[in-house]
């Protein structure tokens, strides 16, 4: 359809409506500007939840608006960064909704070296800032790892290095994380396997490496850029795993091998230091296994001859029994003469007592102790039977002085009492009660009768004003507003009528004037 048709006549200028400009406006620049490479130092980066990135380019004079849509900025080598010199190829296209126009970003590189170097050092600055290059953070290496964990490429020569040449120095078991050493998913993926190898469980079905090598072959800084991501710098660091970084050649650095425990120059050395030569621990060992034989060996011989140097000062073993046994024999002779002697004493005084026991006079004594015993016989029996009889009578006196029914009519009368007394006690407060009302309500009479109330129901009036009640007539004049309060409400002299508590002007009142 042609626009010129719908022209009004007299008018040779056409008329568009605001979404036909605006469209017109981004086919003219999309077909100019259908695709382009703009060089420029990033500005403000913004990226909001939907996984979009929105950001500025500018050079000193101009700056131009950017988006990188969520699909491509995950697969974007470069992750764009505020004050990072680009290279963005896309298209230029215009956004109806804002009248602007913006470049949408398919694809974005650093500017050259230069900006990578300038983009490395800012983060380098930035971690170190917040302590992850501290010596003090990092971990010895243990010394002899049983499982050793390697994050690498599986199908790059690196890994058949690391193994051969832990197979050479010491076979242990390793354990090989396959991931990405260069391009968009190196970052994440390297970041993911440390992270995964600390999650696995020490003794586990699968159990978690002493030791981590993070390695890679050489190659450009744009190759190696992967290592110099903040991810896989921080990942590094949280490690709980002591872990060695080979990654390029030797005189190739990246981020990872500041924060790691230990930096190999290349992955063959991350080996060697990851265990030592099994040939020179044994023969390390065994040195150490004669030195410690040479050393028991030397030491019994010099305690050995101690020991016959200190048995040569001591006396010899007859020398330190003569004068034990001679005190024996001695001893030995004055034994028997002192046994006959004992003897013969104590043979004295059995016979001096023996001479007082006779036969009879046993007898006679042990006859008077069982009549004195059946004298006492004869007697308990009467004596028992009688404190049995008492107690049988003091028994059956207490038997028959025990009657339920006597002490089921005691408590009966006793709760027949108690009932009464609780009633007269609550009559009696009652009473009390009753008698403290009237009081109170014959002092409540008196208290009205002396009021003013009771003197405003027989005509009279209270007038107030602007300092209280007034009672006089020079008061009254000097007043702006006088209340009278009646017997049965209030009234405003000069002012607004005076209301009762409930809002409203009882009848009859109202202002004078």
């Amino acid at each position: 359809m042609d626009l010129l048709d719908d022209l009004p006549e007299g008018q040779n200028s056409p008329e568009f409506s605001v979404t036909e400009i605006s469209g017109a406006i981004k086919r003219v620049i999309e077909g100019e500007f259908g695709h382009v490479r703009v060089k420029g130092e990033v500005g403000r980066v913004s990226k909001p939840r939907s996984g979009h990135i929105y950001l500025d380019l500018k050079d000193d004079k101009s700056v131009i608006s950017g988006v990188i849509w969520k699909g491509v900025a995950g697969r974007l080598d470069t992750q764009p960064e505020e004050g990072m010199e680009v290279v963005a190829t896309g298209r230029v296209t215009t956004f109806g909704g804002q009248s602007k126009y913006q470049l949408v970003i398919e694809d974005i590189k650093p500017a050259g070296m230069g900006a990578l170097m300038a983009l490395l050092e800012k983060r380098k600055k930035a971690l170190a800032a917040e302590g992850l290059f501290d010596p003090a953070r990092k971990r010895p290496l243990p010394y002899l790892p049983e499982i050793i964990g390697v994050v690498t490429s599986p199908s790059g020569a690196v890994i058949r290095d690391i193994l051969h040449r832990l197979r050479d120095r010491f076979p242990r078991k390793v354990l090989i994380w396959p991931v990405a050493v260069q391009g968009a998913k190196c970052a994440p993926e390297v970041a993911r396997a440390i992270a995964g190898f600390n999650a696995m469980t020490p003794g586990g079905a699968l159990p978690r490496p002493d030791l981590l090598i993070v390695a890679r072959g050489g190659g450009s800084v744009e190759d190696l850029w992967g290592f110099n991501e903040e991810i896989v710098a921080r990942a590094a660091a949280a490690s709980d795993i002591p872990l060695i970084s080979a990654v390029g050649h030797e005189t190739d650095t990246t981020l990872i091998d500041f924060v790691s425990d230990m930096r190999a120059p290349t992955p063959t050395a991350a080996a060697e230091l990851a265990v030592p030569v099994r040939h020179e621990l044994a023969a390390w060992l065994e040195g150490q296994g004669a030195r410690m034989s040479q050393l028991i060996s030397q030491g019994l011989s010099t305690r050995g001859q101690r020991l016959r140097d200190m048995a040569r000062a001591l006396p010899r073993a007859d020398t330190l029994l003569d004068t034990p046994r001679q005190r024996l024999d001695r001893a030995a002779e004055k034994l028997d003469p002192a046994l006959i002697a004992g003897v013969q004493k104590r043979r004295v005084r059995l016979a001096d007592v023996a001479g007082g026991l006779r036969a009879s006079a046993l007898r006679q004594r042990a006859a008077a102790d069982r009549r004195r015993l059946d004298g006492l016989t004869v007697r308990l029996d009467p004596a028992l039977a009688r404190a049995v009889g008492v107690k049988r009578e003091r028994f059956a006196l207490r038997a028959a002085a025990f009657r339920p029914a006597t002490l089921a009519q005691d408590r009966a009368r006793k709760a027949d009492a108690f009932a009464k007394l609780v009633q007269r006690l609550s009559e009696a407060g009652q009473r009390q009660t009753q008698g403290w009302r009237q009081k109170i309500d014959a002092l409540d009479r008196v208290r009205m009768t002396l009021g003013y109330e009771s003197t405003l129901a027989r005509g009279y009036a209270v007038v107030r004003g602007d300092g209280g009640v007034v009672t006089t007539s020079k008061d009254a004049k000097k007043a702006s507003v006088l209340e009278i309060e009646f017997s049965d409400g209030r009234m405003t002299v000069g002012g607004k009528p005076a209301t009762k508590p409930g809002g409203k002007v009882p009848p009859g009142q109202g202002s004078l004037f």
